[in-house]
């Protein structure tokens, strides 16, 4: 399904030295992958003997072990695309060397040796095995047939995907093979590793393969050794990890005491859509490096472990919103602090409906004026009903602005584009798009006009999403004079004030949910007007940015995507509907975003045309509807 790819990490119960009972382990998780739909499974380190060997890698015996069953494991996997990544001590003439065997449909096809030996405290790995780049000969010979051997290589299967393998500690190194792999095309660098677990080992860990994965724009996967390890002096707990650009997809529980296999799909794809973006990256100096040719792999069969998140704006953990909330809410304060105090204004002209947006932007300005030491009457906010404003709103607006201590106008713009309905002659009664946008710009106006009475910065209230489908009218809600809420997405919004919220006193954070809670409206038509029955959810239309922008998803992928993603939340013909309109409008509405005031960007999605997003206004959509 659209090119995604189910990756497999086993974690077999070994015995030390005892090679056939670890061949059989070994075999037995390779067929749980197949049945799985895997395209790959990696193996730890050295799984095939144990890592904890120590001076047994010396003994013949050992070896002969090794290469039977590395015979047998190789004609298990026949008739199989699945490719195996298996740990093992090769030995070949006098040396031996810790290295990966690449096995697919009943061949050995590549071998991998470990470069960087681990050899300080509890790693004596110089001691038994050879760095393999001191292989000096010509050809390596396995089964009587040429084995292509090195200590970095890229592995292609078919016009898929190519991945690359390095060994446990060459995560720790200044110049890891990971780094050179991703330069010659490696979406997917797998790390056969045994290191032994101590006391805060696992978070270091973790956080290094998501670093690694963003480093090198792509899939990083870690396979480590497990709890059939010796314990004489160390213990190992069999951690394995999944992480893709930063974010990790899938880990395992540690220290279990049967085979562990771990899966996640993923789509190498957006790898590529990264690194094309990501211009620096292709202007490192690469060092060519062999390849070597693997049969096609086989796509996943579902989606069951694709792990799509549907907020992809919003962390998962708790913890980590409420930093991101807080981060997000800093770079807004400390961006407006600085262009206030460069254009010498004392107030902040806002408008304010008694909506989301609105008092998200308000809280960012009282931050503002506590940065810089100013009393919160520095802010002057308006409250402008027109023909669609509901009581409810203007109360809102009301006690909002009495709780923070602002100042507070009201003006009622009605009589104003009534008059302007009569000077252009338009029907009242005709609630078409003149009756929406003149309310929007008289309302824009009167802001522009207090804030050179006041000497003061109008500040904007529209969010990314709108942005995006540009859901404002051109000249009034779309121009102000600096946008705090540009790179905002609109399911962002509701968590920054429900952050704020609880930094509040009681009585305000009770007004700032009750505000949250409400239904996202214009309120230009008289009635009740709810945006999302018009547009679709800004659950589906952020989760359709992020997807598009980041890796350049076309709509029919994006249905499927958010289909799987949302669970049922959304039918098809909502999906279909939704997605149909964030590319007629996201291509459309170009224009607006290339006149976009000025805002801070907070996060790696923006549309500013001058920090961020460039496109022609005139481009077309038809390539990503297809």
């Amino acid at each position: 399904m659209s090119k995604t790819y189910r990756i497999a990490v086993g974690t077999p119960v070994l015995q030390v030295a005892n090679v056939h009972y670890n061949a059989e382990r070994i075999i037995q998780l390779y067929e749980r992958a197949v049945q799985a739909g895997a395209a790959i499974l990696a193996l730890p380190e050295l799984a095939l003997s144990a890592y904890s060997c120590a001076d047994l890698f010396s003994q013949q015996a050992l070896h002969e072990a090794v290469q039977a069953a590395l015979l047998r494991i190789c004609q298990a996997s026949k008739g199989q695309r699945c490719i195996m990544l298996l740990g093992l001590p090769f030995s070949y003439a006098e040396q031996v060397f810790n290295a990966a065997a690449v096995i697919q449909d009943g061949e050995l096809r590549a071998l991998i040796g470990k470069q960087h030996l681990i050899n300080h405290r509890e790693f004596n790995e110089q001691r038994h095995f050879c760095p393999a780049a001191d292989w000096r000969g010509e050809k390596l010979l396995w089964q009587g047939k040429e084995l292509p051997f090195a200590d970095k290589m890229i592995l292609r299967c078919g016009d898929a995907f190519s991945f690359g393998v390095e060994f446990g500690s060459d995560l720790l190194s200044l110049q890891p093979p990971a780094a050179q792999l991703a330069l010659n095309g490696a979406d997917i660098i797998f790390n056969l590793a045994a290191e032994p677990e101590m006391v805060g080992k696992a978070s270091f860990r973790r956080s290094l393969v998501k670093t690694q994965s963003a480093r090198i724009a792509g899939i990083y996967v870690y396979a480590g050794a497990g709890v059939g390890e010796s314990t004489s002096d160390l213990l190992f707990s069999g951690h394995a990890l999944i992480a893709e650009n930063g974010r990790l997809l899938a880990e395992n529980q540690r220290f279990q005491r049967s085979d562990g296999l771990l899966l996640a799909d993923i789509k190498p794809a957006w790898s590529l859509a990264t690194r094309r973006a990501w211009t620096s990256f292709k202007s490192m100096t690469r060092e060519p490096l062999p390849l070597c040719k693997l049969n096609a792999a086989k796509e996943s069969p579902d989606w069951n472990y694709f792990n799509m998140l549907k907020l992809p704006f919003v962390p998962e953990a708790e913890e980590d919103l409420r930093e991101r909330c807080q981060e997000i809410f800093n770079i807004q304060a400390a961006a407006l602090a600085k262009r206030l105090e460069h254009i010498s204004c004392r107030r902040l002209i806002l408008g304010l409906s008694g909506g989301l947006d609105s008092t998200l932007a308000l809280l960012v300005c009282l931050r503002c004026c506590d940065l810089l030491e100013l009393p919160r009457r520095s802010i002057l906010a308006v409250c402008m009903p027109g023909f669609g404003t509901g009581s409810e709103s203007l109360q809102l607006s009301q006690q909002l602005a009495a709780l923070a201590g602002v100042e507070f106008r009201q003006i009622d713009i009605r009589p104003a584009v009534s008059r302007h309905f009569a000077d252009i002659g338009h029907d009242p009664d005709k609630q078409d798009l003149v009756y929406e946008n003149s309310q929007a710009r008289e309302r824009t106006q009167i802001l522009m006009d207090l804030a050179n009475a006041e000497n003061g910065l109008v500040i904007g209230t529209g969010n990314l999403s709108e942005i995006a489908l540009g859901w404002n009218t051109f000249n009034a809600d779309h121009m102000s004079m600096y946008n705090v809420n540009c790179a905002v997405p609109k399911t962002l919004v509701r968590f920054l004030v429900e952050n704020q919220a609880n930094e509040e006193s009681a009585e305000m954070g009770e007004l700032l949910r009750q505000i949250n809670a409400a239904p996202v409206s214009p309120e230009l038509l008289p009635g009740d007007q709810h945006t999302e029955s018009i547009l679709g959810s800004f659950k589906l239309h952020d989760f359709y940015l992020y997807h598009f922008l980041k890796y350049g998803e076309k709509l029919e992928d994006l249905k499927k995507m958010a289909l799987h993603a949302f669970g049922g939340e959304f039918d098809e013909k909502e999906v279909e509907r939704s997605v149909r309109i964030f590319f007629d409008r996201f291509f459309s509405q170009q224009f607006k975003r290339n006149a976009m005031p000025d805002g801070p960007k907070v996060g790696t999605i923006s549309l500013s045309s001058r920090a961020d997003w460039q496109m022609p206004a005139d481009a077309r959509a038809e390539a990503w509807l297809q």
